[in-house]
């Protein structure tokens, strides 16, 4: 759903990305047919996605987030093709292996979704799955330069 981190803030605990909506997917086939909108759970994802790389980039890439929950989500607004997002997130929790974080998405400075998220943070089950985290967020232009100051 990201498909670019465009800040990251390890000070603030706040990150930013960009999620392009496609003009076209087969998730719009059913949803709706003639009038296509971005289902509410993706848009959960988009914030998901977003609110997981601000807990790695915190974590120094050294521990993975598991998503486990939401609470407080609101759709506010219709997302539909084409449309460029921005999606904002920010810890507001971190401790006992558990991390939360508030998030939000907006569309022309305007807000259509928000959620709190709740992450189990675990050690990566396996080195390859640790680099291939660090490729994704190379294509996602993630500035891995921040982690040393971190």
């Amino acid at each position: 759903m990201i498909t670019r981190v465009l800040s990251f803030d390890a000070q603030a605990k706040t990150l930013t990305a960009a999620a392009d909506v496609p003009a076209e997917s087969p998730v719009f086939e059913g949803h709706f047919p003639g009038y296509p909108l971005l289902p509410g759970v993706l848009m959960i994802e988009a914030m998901a996605q977003a609110s997981g790389w601000l807990i790695l980039g915190l974590n120094g890439l050294t521990a993975m987030p598991f998503l486990v929950g939401t609470n407080s989500t609101k759709m506010r607004d219709f997302v539909q093709p084409s449309t460029p997002l921005v999606v904002h997130a920010e810890m507001v929790g971190d401790g006992s292996g558990y991390a939360v974080t508030k998030a939000f998405i907006t569309r022309e400075g305007r807000k259509v979704a928000e959620a709190e998220i709740k992450f189990a943070v675990k050690t990566f089950p396996d080195p390859k799955f640790a680099a291939m985290i660090r490729e994704w967020g190379e294509r996602l232009q993630f500035p891995f330069e921040k982690l040393e100051t971190a």
